[in-house]
């Protein structure tokens, strides 16, 4: 018997062959041949398992910051995180800190393999004794489902090179080796793209389950398959992929936009959002009453969570997360001003809005209640004290690595670790849920009919959670309104989420709100105890439009002749 090496993690490519990268070679070593890895059931079922890992959740995946640091969102605090490049406008076609391409071709590549072995597995000791029928049936079955869960996996692995990079190589078939021609590869269009992922999603959700057992919790469902085609089709009738002129003269739109009726697409995305809610809300699911809930440690049997990652425990999260004056912190991920102004005061009304009863010397009382349960801000009771953002205190300068932005991260943060003695958590990155679909639903309806009332009632469902209780938005907006509402939803009921950076880029306000300064807030404690606080810039930041599409990365544009250089780049 020839023993073999199973690599579990592949690549795409000549990355796949040439890499270097020490987190791309991991590999699993067995004692068994390749029919055996294939033939048996109980590694059958890990293999799918592995694919399942492949989903990157967004807690520390870019240098152990989180891709809001390359938003308005926030400021990552170490200044040598990779993450900055984004914000600097250093990085290129050769060196990307968000660096999908190979990542998500692996995920691909091992989807591939995973679905063209399942046929291979052996059942013959079940299939052949009477007793065991009743297994043998539901191991079929269970295989079968299985296809359709990596099929989903592998549409979402697209989805996510589709909205950073454009038009995409769709590969329905694993490449093996050295001697495959791989300048047959070309990359699709954006159109066949967004068709070969909603394709999918239609097929996987006509036969996976729309829940499962307490066995099963994390995996695919066809709640979840019909999501990820809700999610589509609204970026496929927003601006950025209807828009080719910010490409000058780019001899290749198709992989970068698509034609058509704007207000079909719309109508489509409304459609798919619709559904979504009519399905979920017909088998249980529902808007939580309490927000906090959907990010703490058990967030994964959340009714409002359609579809998660879940990771082991760890404390490698809140170590980063925890202010510098706790015990281990790093500061992380420390929201900007320019989130923190968008919160509304508690009447519904935006900060600057006559009325709002906002009070720029006590600036975070009478707010969205999302506030205190996404942001730390000075002052308030976290880990068995009250934060120190004013100048010298606990948690601010001069301390080195202290929060430049006078805030810090509490949303998806445990604060009840104790670091030093190693405590943990689970954490779950959401993926979809429900809130995101009425806020799909309103933003799709108001651009293709505006003033319907299904419009209004979406936004006011999400603001009217019960431990939020905004008012409802006000009657008679107009489309531009309501549009403005939406957006600012999303981004207040979104935040860290790792919406922003992709909705800002549909949107095509990036070169606006993204080459903008991000902004802080300077805290002084006077000799009361009471607090003076002052806006600050903290930085400047750049985005120019070639980066509404990540670039390709630059040795498979040389070395492969079918992939063509995403515009300016």
């Amino acid at each position: 018997m020839n023993k073999i090496k199973y690599t579990i993690l592949a690549g795409f490519l000549l990355s796949i062959l040439y890499s270097c990268d020490s987190y791309l070679d991991r590999e699993l070593s067995t004692d068994l041949t390749y029919n055996e890895v294939t033939r048996y059931y109980s590694y059958s079922r890990s293999r799918v398992a592995a694919v399942y890992a492949r989903i990157a959740p967004g807690f520390l995946n870019i240098n152990d910051a989180m891709m809001a640091s390359a938003t308005d969102e926030a400021e990552h605090t170490i200044e040598s995180s990779s993450i900055q490049m984004f914000n600097l406008g250093s990085w290129n076609a050769y060196s990307n800190p968000d660096n999908a391409w190979p990542t998500y071709y692996k995920a691909i590549r091992d989807a591939n393999l995973v679905l063209v072995s399942l046929d291979s597995i052996d059942f013959d000791i079940y299939k052949y004794d009477p007793r065991q029928q009743q297994v043998y049936q539901a191991r079929l079955e269970e295989v079968n489902r299985w296809k359709y869960e990596i099929r989903f996996l592998r549409a979402y692995f697209y989805f996510e090179l589709v909205k950073r990079y454009g038009g995409v190589p769709i590969l329905t078939e694993a490449i093996a080796n050295v001697n495959d021609n791989f300048n047959n590869i070309k990359r699709n269009t954006l159109e066949q793209c967004i068709k070969f992922i909603t394709d999918e999603c239609d097929s996987t959700a006509k036969v996976l389950p729309v829940r499962y057992g307490s066995d099963d919790l994390g995996r695919a469902t066809s709640i979840a398959a019909l999501a990820l085609k809700s999610r589509i089709l609204l970026y496929q009738a927003s601006d950025l992929w209807n828009t080719p002129a910010w490409a000058e003269s780019y001899a290749d739109n198709a992989l970068i936009s698509i034609s058509g009726n704007r207000v079909e697409m719309w109508k489509k995305a409304a459609d798919a959002a619709k559904a979504v809610i009519e399905l979920a809300e017909g088998n249980g699911y529902y808007i939580h009453p309490d927000y906090n809930s959907l990010f703490g440690s058990t967030n994964f049997t959340n009714d409002e969570i359609l579809f998660a990652r879940r990771d082991g425990d760890s404390y490698w999260f809140e170590r980063l997360n925890y202010s510098i004056g706790f015990n281990l912190g790093q500061s992380g991920t420390t929201p900007s001003q320019n989130l923190v102004d968008a919160y509304e005061t508690l009447n519904g009304k935006n900060i600057n809005s006559e009325g709002s009863g906002y009070d720029k010397n006590d600036p975070y009382s009478n707010r969205d209640p999302r506030l205190k349960y996404s942001i730390l801000t000075n002052d308030i009771w976290f880990k068995g004290r009250n934060m120190e953002m004013w100048n010298g205190g606990k948690d601010a300068p001069p301390i080195a690595n202290a929060t430049k932005t006078g805030y810090y991260l509490r949303k998806y943060v445990n604060e009840n670790l104790n670091l030093l003695t190693n405590q943990t958590s689970v954490h779950s990155w959401v993926i979809f849920r429900l809130a995101e679909f009425y806020l799909n639903y309103a933003e799709a309806l108001n651009e293709y009919s505006p003033g319907h009332k299904e419009i209004k009632e979406s936004v006011d469902k999400i603001r009217q959670r019960e431990n939020v209780g905004l008012p409802p938005l006000p009657d008679g907006l107009s489309q531009d309104e309501m549009r403005n509402s939406i957006r600012n939803e999303r981004r207040v009921e979104f935040a860290f989420e790792d919406h922003r950076a992709w909705d800002l880029r549909r949107w095509m306000s990036a070169v606006d709100i993204l080459n903008a300064p991000l902004q802080g807030m300077k805290v002084t404690k006077k000799q009361d105890n009471t607090f003076i606080y002052e806006p600050v810039k903290v930085e400047d930041r750049v985005f120019s439009p070639k980066m509404y599409f990540y670039p390709i990365p630059q040795n498979e544009v040389m070395i492969v002749e079918g992939i063509v250089q995403n515009p300016l780049w």
